[in-house]
This record gives structure tokens, sequence and C-alpha cells, in this order.
């Protein structure tokens, strides 16, 4: 099976490693400077789970002129767009779309782009980040990955994917009821960067504060509320993990989102959030903390917009002075 991975940053970057480690057919769809780097420095994993140094087969958008089986789609929500149009020439009469995108919004753009016959159900759920240097850095020993056709139907593609992914260094296996996991990871993850951005503190300082293991709860039920409404609430043994994680004491974790808006980069304020906050709505459920976390989120897009303008045009000053 070829394997296209759309990017090599996180998360791309370490299921796609782990892929060409075990010796799969992959290939890396990336920009020009990451494309350089990778030629020069190789594609390197440092993780608890076994670190490696591997050396990709890299492609650009002028050198993309194959088709492939799979592609395995790890951008973030707000590059959906621009990534749709890089696979395109990639599609090929049998290929499939593994995304492996937070939520469920995402499903209706490639649905409309490519057609919901070609595209998968696909969840990871693991603490990655890129390091200045390039490398992947893995920041704990969960590495979960879940695919599956989104009708829960057996398929020979997902068979293939699970001989693909059998033995590779991660715990990657089909899901007999995807979609069911993808609202459970989304509700999870709503929660959890809804409550860590607001508070812009990790889950043990959160719930170390006065009302704040409520409040994370809160926020929990809103989320859960609005998965159940359409028909996919948490199983009660994921429920219940859910809420221990999230009111752990003494827990450092916290959202990827709350590392991307403390660092003034972008978020997927719209996919994670917003989107929940609109699904509910449309089911008249009430979710008073949701729309504060993202109030807040949007209130910190409008500031980098307004500080970025800025100081763009200060520098076409300098630039004409």
């Amino acid at each position: 099976m070829k394997v296209l991975v759309l990017g090599a940053g996180a998360t791309g970057g370490y299921f796609g490693g782990r892929l060409l480690e075990a010796g799969r057919d992959v290939s890396f769809l990336v920009r020009k400077k990451r494309a350089s780097q990778l030629r020069t420095h190789g594609l390197a994993l440092r993780s608890p789970q076994g670190t490696a140094r591997l050396t990709p087969h890299v492609l650009t958008e002028n050198s993309l002129q194959e088709t492939f089986d799979l592609i395995v789609l790890s951008c973030k929500a707000y590059d959906l767009e621009s990534a749709m149009t890089a696979i395109a020439p990639a599609i090929g009469p049998y290929t499939a779309i593994l995304p492996l995108l937070n939520g469920l919004r995402h499903y209706e753009a490639l649905d409309a782009r490519f057609g919901a016959r070609r595209v998968l159900g696909g969840l990871c759920s693991i603490a990655v980040t890129m390091a200045e240097d390039g490398a992947i850095e893995h920041l704990s020993p969960m590495h979960v990955l879940r695919f599956g056709e989104r009708d829960g139907s057996d398929s020979a593609r997902i068979a293939a994917l699970t001989t693909l992914f059998t033995e590779i260094n991660a715990d990657a296996k089909p899901s007999p009821d995807i979609l069911q996991a993808l609202w459970e990871k989304w509700v999870m993850l709503a929660s959890l960067a809804g409550m860590t951005c607001l508070m812009r503190a990790s889950v043990g300082d959160i719930v170390a504060a006065p009302e704040g293991k409520a409040l994370m709860l809160q926020f929990l039920h809103e989320c859960s509320e609005v998965a159940k409404a359409y028909g996919h609430p948490p199983r009660p043994a994921v429920l219940e993990g859910t809420q221990n994680m999230l009111t752990e004491a003494g827990s450092r974790f916290t959202a990827s989102m709350l590392r991307d808006l403390e660092s003034g980069g972008r978020v997927e304020a719209d996919h994670v959030l917003g989107d929940m906050i609109t699904r509910g709505a449309a089911q008249n459920i009430s979710t008073p903390l949701l729309r504060i976390a993202y109030t807040h989120l949007k209130a910190y897009e409008a500031r980098q917009a307004r500080t970025n303008s800025a100081r763009s045009e200060a520098q076409r000053a300098a630039a004409a002075a």
C-alpha cells in the first residue's frame, strides 16, 4: 500500500515516521522549507517509546505526480482548504483519505470535495510537538491511532489498513464504531482545551482553585449533552475516565491549544469549540461555559490579527522610509 502523509509536523511526522520505521511505502508531502530540512537532516523521532532517525521520501506540491492508496491528513483545521488543494493530484480511483483532525467539522468539507466514500473516520491521541531543530518530540508514552468506516461496516480497505499498521511502534488499530470514538474524543478535547485555555492553567492548577473542579465538570457536562443530542453520549466507562483525567489533582496536563495560544500561534477555536456550540444551539442545548471559552479564544484571535496588521504596517513604513 502506497501511503502519502500530508505534512511532517508533530502528528504526521510521528505516525508517518513509525510507518517508515516499519518499512512501509511512505512519502511525505511538505512545504519547501520543511522538505529542505528533512533532506538535510532526516526525520528524527524523540520518544519514550523509542527514538529513531529516518530518511523519508519527500515531495512538494510541484513534484507530486503520482496517486496513492492512502492519504493521511494530519493538518490543523485552519489549513484544511489548502491541504485539500495540495492532495488533490494524489487522488486516484481507489484512494482512501484518513483524516486525523480534531472534531467533526472537517468531514463536511472533505465529503464535498472528494466524495464521502473516500473519507474514512480517523483519530489519534498523542502529546507531541515539533522541536526547533525539526525533530518530533513525543511528550508521553501514549500514541494511539484509530480508524474505521464511518458507517461502522467492515471493508476490504479497513482490513488493508489493519495490515498496514500491524506491528508498527504505535497503538494503531481499527475501531468498530469510529463515529462514537470521534464524539468521545471531541467531548474530552473541547472540555480540556476550553478550560485550560480559559484559565491559562493545567488541569491540576484548575482543580486546585476554588470552584475549579466544579467548573471543569460543568464544562464536560455541556459537551456531553451535545454529544447525547446527536446519538453519541460518552459511554459510562469513557466518561468516568475522562472525568478522572480532567480532575486529577496535581496533573500538569494541558491541551496543545493552550501551548499554541501561549506561543502566539493560531488556534482551532471554530473547529473544536465553535462547532460544538453551533451543534448544541441546533438542539436547544445551553452551553454557557463553552460560549465564554470560545469568546475568549476569538478575542485572542482578534488581538493577534490587530497586532500582526500593525506590525506589517510598521514594516512597510520602515521599508518605504
